[in-house]
């Protein structure tokens, strides 16, 4: 099965560590996105390939395991990585990167109807495809791959193509482009040919499914910028991403009777409170709303927020404060430490909230917060709920470090709701980190929301991905608007479709999955992990 991604502006590194992921994938993907400012020196670089030093240079710079010499990434390049299995055959390697120069020949020739490009195709002895205007070879698109085993034994690709569309070819004077001094880079703008990267990114990806399988599942996270209409920005998100803001329910609808929750306010449930009061600790199950706080509550089980009570992100669908953050409280990982032993808890649940003014983005205080709860009780099992940390690695580096049994960090929606729901984060980013979490060994966990406008097949993609990611638990759940300012309830779906879900995503190799409408990131943790039948990791 061919699944395609359209992921939007993202960092080579982060692409690089998810297709990696995908190396290990049941299924063939292909990735369709562009990148920031950067170079990269494939395996045959020559240092000479760089006309001025590469730490003068404003952008990033760095090293990728793909064939080829140095050449240039920038906006306006539609960038396109296959990672499909191959055979063993002589030749199928050269037979792959003869199709993804195909693809491209194919896509380029059917947007140039006009023929501004002259002859496009392949150039002897060069990799690539090239425009042959007047005679004259021009390089418009470069192709760098590898292949390499799986831990099964398949054959598979990385890497892939790069389509120079409007970049600014500025960027290619600092470099000798893929080791080439006689030739020159050109884009299809440059040429002439006044087409949008959108449009390429659509056509090239069309060209690429009938070349590598046909009948591609495709995802795409939402792009470009709203129309100004005068509405807020989170309600123009929406619309930007398809979803009508006024045929979603009223924050006063009625719930269905699966979303009723009695209150149960008994002895344990005031002992937990008073408990976070006298180590003036923060839980989510009070910051978030969240509708599990009595059953929780109830049973001696609470998540621990830590990082302070303020977040430095508004996403459209949280109740947490969002004013300006207060300094880090040093004790904190002591008081949630004693708060666990306290409460003889075999499971502690600690989250935080998304704190970017910091240079670590908390990840320290996590990390301390896993240590502190090791040497106070070291048979509790601990699992963390991250942010994303900006997806700095030296930053997540901390907490993998500190070894939590369980490392849980929520995608939240599907891919084309991602900047309308949380337009701090992103969906490869969350992917991204994952995956890193998984490669260092640890069990990996991810959570989503429904009934904010996705369709059950975005659902099931985003599934397709998680478990290509290497996840072993997943929760899915209701959302529920906090108040009149959040992001509006699409619909309500049913328990029959909860339960279609965790058996779509079991299907799709996910270990555990805990659906159903008032599911939440740690809602029965400890039994999920309990029914979980991975090995655990531990220090």
């Amino acid at each position: 099965m061919l699944r395609r991604r359209h992921l939007g502006r993202v960092s080579f590194a982060e692409a690089n560590d998810f297709q990696r992921a995908l190396l290990d994938a049941a299924d063939d993907y292909v990735m369709i996105m562009e990148h920031p400012p950067t170079y990269t020196r494939g395996v045959r670089a020559q240092a000479s390939s760089f006309l001025q030093p590469p730490e003068t240079l404003d952008a990033v710079v760095i090293d990728a395991d793909r064939g080829g010499d140095v050449t240039y990434h920038a906006p306006g390049q539609v960038v396109a990585w296959a990672i499909v299995t191959v055979s063993d055959e002589p030749g199928a390697g050269k037979a792959h990167v003869a199709r993804l120069e195909d693809a491209v020949i194919a896509t380029v020739t059917d947007l140039d109807t006009g023929g501004r490009l002259g002859h496009v195709g392949r150039l002897e002895g060069y990799p690539g495809v090239w425009a042959h205007l007047e005679g004259r070879p021009a390089k418009i698109a470069a192709i760098g791959v590898r292949t390499e085993r799986n831990a099964a034994g398949f054959r598979r690709t990385l890497h892939g193509v790069a389509l120079n569309v409007t970049i600014d070819l500025a960027g290619f004077t600092a470099i000798v482009p893929c080791g080439i001094p006689d030739k020159p880079v050109a884009s299809l703008a440059s040429l002439g040919l006044d087409v949008d990267p959108l449009e390429v990114e659509e056509l090239l990806g069309q060209a690429l499914d009938a070349r590598l399988g046909g009948g591609a599942h495709v995802a795409r996270v939402d792009r470009g910028a709203t129309e100004n209409t005068g509405e807020r920005p989170l309600i123009r998100r929406l619309r930007k991403a398809g979803v009508d803001p006024d045929a979603g329910l009223a924050v006063s609808a009625r719930k269905p009777e699966w979303l009723r929750i009695p209150a149960h306010m008994g002895t344990e449930f005031q002992s937990l409170r008073t408990l976070t009061e006298d180590l003036r600790l923060v839980t989510v199950c009070e910051e978030a709303g969240c509708p599990n706080i009595f059953e929780c509550w109830e049973s001696g089980t609470a998540t621990f927020m830590v990082n302070g009570e303020r977040c430095t992100r508004a996403c459209g669908f949280c109740l947490i404060d969002t004013r300006k953050p207060l300094a880090l409280d040093p004790t904190e990982p002591a008081r949630v430490a004693e708060a666990v032993v306290r409460l003889g808890l075999h499971h502690a649940v600690i989250t935080c909230v998304a704190r970017d003014d910091l240079a670590d983005g908390g990840a320290g205080a996590i990390a301390a917060t896993v240590a502190a709860i090791r040497e106070r009780s070291p048979e509790t099992m601990v699992e963390v709920l991250i942010s994303d940390l900006r997806g700095d690695t030296s930053s997540l580096q901390l907490i993998l470090d500190a070894r939590p049994d369980v490392l849980n960090h929520n995608v939240e929606t599907v891919a084309r709701l991602q900047r309308a729901v949380r337009p701090s984060a992103g969906y490869l980013r969350s992917l991204t980190v994952l995956a890193r979490a998984k490669a260092a060994g640890l069990t990996t966990k991810s959570g989503m929301m429904v009934g904010l406008g996705e369709t059950l097949e975005e659902v099931d993609e985003t599934l397709a991905d998680l478990a290509a990611m290497g996840v072993s638990i997943v929760t899915i759940g209701q959302y529920l608007r906090p108040t009149a300012q959040h992001l509006p309830v699409a619909r309500w779906w049913e328990p029959a479709e909860f339960d279609d879900l965790a058996a779509r995503g079991r299907a799709h190799g996910l270990a555990h999955v805990q659906s159903s409408p008032l599911t939440r990131s740690s809602y029965h943790a400890r039994e999920a992990l309990d029914a979980t039948p991975v090995a655990l990791t531990r220090r």
